[in-house]
């Protein structure tokens, strides 16, 4: 399959799926093509002065926001007003676009649905190409679902009741090894973009909302001006308004929450918000200041929650910056996964979870996330509470802000320290997720909550800084590549008695494990652990 000169494109590698014609279409793929030789060299740019400033953080364990961009910050702009499909996002639920979670997350009650290419969804060349058809059908309502194990079977409620669809692309550092342009794999991310605004653009005009994204993994305001000259050209390749394309970006890596202004303003035209990420943004901190000695080593992740100081200098600074600019300000993830057969484990989550949501609000949030429909109700009523009828509260600007540089890297301003619990259930997490994503699975409940490649690389990076910084748990044991195998080889161990010997066997367990430590032991720092999780994927 090629599409016109001048950039020949090829499928490879893929077995051939069910109605994959209608999204490989010739004049998609054209379009694909054209932004990959458009936009992909500055990407390399962009992916190489990441590597640049990470050397720079190494050498001087320091962040500041930018001299040379002062003025956008000191000077009087918003960003363009939200559609009204967009005006009103007090909760969104997250999760990947097979067929099954298209039809309950659109039903679910909540405002906004994250359809997620992204951490939520491992980019098996199936979920790539039947998670665009999915969508799709949602927007053609020629989706409906029947589970093959219980029988039940599910379809869309009326369009009125439907949640808008916000699409998630992959990161700027992931290829698409199947799709190649002279030779080369085109970027995940203009793969999914490119595939879902050429054939959805259009439609979800007619439907009344638009073409809308989240952006994931930014690290600075340049990155956000790349996504903007993709969507100025995308909107007039397909012939629409320049400013219907919508995109929130998500502060979830700490060079980015000191570029807040300076990412909406380069998207202001375009801009729907920004969301505070808490996985991404833990690991991201790791990752930066990996070697920056003991004041930057993170305790447990579980113990690290948004009322941390650090925490809420980021979280502040992100409302206080989105009002003053006229974006939404979207809150964090609550995780949890009600269960089944616990009632007692859902009404000790279910306080938390509207803790955490009735904190969001109260300190000015327009919105919050969920990964499960039983979770819409309870996020709800925190947002209800405080917003009424209106549709979001930018007009509180809370001025009363004020972060200084220093406060979102004070990592040793939270009164918390590493254990031997935390490393294993790092190890425990770890294996467990990988080996789901390496069979496909990107959005994974495990332990009640609802777990993704954000998950993983906060438990694989805190293995890695434990060991490297030679923190000593409150066991006396100190954090060693030794100690980190023996936990391992304990879990895997576990694992298998647990599920058994066949099902052990079927599983990609040994392989989970060997990733994680390679992952995790590496004196060489892998940037992201997706890199070579993907090498196995589609090896």
């Amino acid at each position: 399959m090629s599409a016109p000169a001048p950039s020949p494109l090829a499928i490879v590698d893929a077995e051939p799926l069910p109605r994959q014609e209608e999204v490989l279409t010739e004049a998609a793929l054209a379009f694909v093509a054209e932004l990959h030789r458009r936009f992909t060299p500055r990407r390399d740019e962009l992916l190489a002065r990441r590597a640049e400033r990470r050397a720079e953080i190494a050498r001087t364990s320091h962040l500041d926001f930018l001299p040379e961009t002062a003025q956008i910050r000191e000077g009087d702009w918003k960003v363009a007003p939200a559609p009204a499909a967009l005006n009103d996002r007090r909760v969104e639920i997250t999760g990947p676009t097979d067929r099954k979670m298209t039809i309950n997350a659109l039903n679910s009650g909540a405002k906004v649905w994250l359809a997620d290419f992204e951490d939520a969804s491992a980019p098996t060349w199936e979920n790539v190409v039947l998670g665009q058809l999915n969508l799709i059908d949602a927007y053609e309502r020629r989706i409906d679902f029947t589970d093959a194990r219980t029988g039940k079977s599910y379809a869309l409620k009326p369009a009125e009741e439907l949640a808008t669809v916000v699409m998630r692309p992959r990161g700027w550092h992931l290829e698409e090894r199947h799709i190649t342009v002279d030779g080369r794999a085109v970027p995940g991310a203009l793969v999914d973009f490119g595939l879902y605004f050429f054939h959805n653009a259009q439609r979800l005009i007619d439907l009344g909302k638009g073409p809308y994204f989240y952006l994931p993994k930014t690290e600075s305001h340049l990155e956000a001006r790349l996504w903007n000259d993709i969507f100025v050209f995308a909107q007039d390749h397909v012939g629409i308004p320049q400013g219907t394309v919508r995109a929130t970006v998500l502060i979830e890596t700490i060079t980015a929450a000191y570029e807040m202004e300076e990412i909406l303003y380069e998207l202001r035209d375009h801009a729907a918000g920004l969301n505070a990420g808490r996985w991404d943004y833990l690991f991201s901190i790791v990752k930066n200041f990996r070697d920056g000695g003991e004041k930057f080593v993170l305790p447990d992740r579980n113990a690290v929650t948004m009322t941390a100081p650090f925490m809420r200098a980021y979280t502040e600074l992100l409302v206080r910056t989105c009002h003053k600019r006229g974006a939404h300000a979207i809150g964090g993830m609550a995780a949890f996964i009600p269960s089944r057969k616990d009632a007692e484990v859902n009404k000790v989550a279910f306080e938390k979870v509207k803790a955490d949501k009735d904190r969001e609000a109260g300190d000015g949030f327009d919105g919050s996330w969920v990964a499960h429909p039983d979770l819409v109700p309870i996020a709800m009523a925190s947002f209800d509470a405080v917003l009424g009828e209106k549709p979001h509260q930018k007009d509180r600007l809370r001025e009363d802000v004020a972060v200084a540089p220093g406060d979102l890297i004070a990592i040793d301003s939270l009164d918390a320290r590493p254990t031997y619990e935390g490393l294993r259930n790092a190890v425990q997490v770890g294996i467990r997720y990988i080996e789901a994503w390496l069979r496909g699975l990107g959005a994974v409940a495990i332990f009640n909550l609802m777990e993704d490649a954000a998950t993983a690389e906060i438990s694989r990076s805190q293995i890695w800084q434990w060991i490297n910084a030679g923190v000593v748990f409150e066991n006396g044991e100190r954090a060693t590549a030794e100690l980190a195998r023996k936990v391992a080889a304990e879990e895997l161990a576990a694992i298998r008695a647990e599920i058994g010997d066949e099902a052990f066997a079927a599983g990609k367990w040994q392989q989970a494990h060997d990733l994680l430590l390679q992952v995790s032991l590496d004196a060489d720092y892998a940037d992201f652990l997706t890199l070579p999780a993907y090498e196995q994927l589609v090896g």
